[in-house]
């Protein structure tokens, strides 16, 4: 149902209409955050979120699936041409809690780094994805956020979130 939601939202901002959302059951009411990321084959199309529970969860897929396609500032916007191309992937996220780095395990956690105003997130694919350690899922977290690549061990905030991740084939 979030899947079609946010094929449906894309579609919407294609034609430049707002897409009419319909919440059928509770639990899509609630606040989550969530992460629409866009591939075309094997390649990152676009991939927006809300890390934090602001909307519901059903109208929260329908902006950030949006966004994906067409204000993600890495990309063009989406063209009609590439609409049937597009594979959609959805990450809903659990409320975020504070981890030391020895409880993070690799592919379960995603992270959130802050400290001074600068805040950086990576999901729990990324590391596993790119193949990365740990010391460099926290480095890279920090450059994320625009911080130096040791601030995970100099003072900054460190919170994990863990995901449900579902998408088309």
């Amino acid at each position: 149902m979030l899947l079609s939601l946010a094929r449906q939202a894309i579609r919407c901002a294609l034609n430049r209409e707002h897409p009419e959302i319909v919440i059928p059951s509770e639990r899509l009411r609630q606040p989550r955050g969530v992460f629409t990321t866009l591939r075309i084959g094997d390649v990152l199309r676009g991939c927006v979120g809300q890390p934090f529970p602001l909307q519901p969860l059903a109208e929260a897929v329908a902006s950030t699936a949006a966004s994906a396609a067409m204000r993600d500032p890495r990309f063009s916007p989406l063209s009609v041409a590439e609409f049937t191309s597009v594979r959609i992937s959805l990450s809903v996220l659990s409320p975020i809690f504070n981890i030391r780095p020895e409880e993070i395990e690799l592919g379960r956690h995603g992270l959130v780094i802050s400290l001074g105003g600068h805040h950086g997130l990576l999901l729990p694919q990324v590391p596993v994805e790119m193949g990365w350690d740990l010391a460099t899922f926290l480095e890279q977290t920090c450059r994320k956020s625009g911080l130096a690549s040791d601030a995970w061990n100099n003072g900054a905030l460190l919170e994990a979130f863990t995901t449900e991740v579902f998408g088309e084939e």
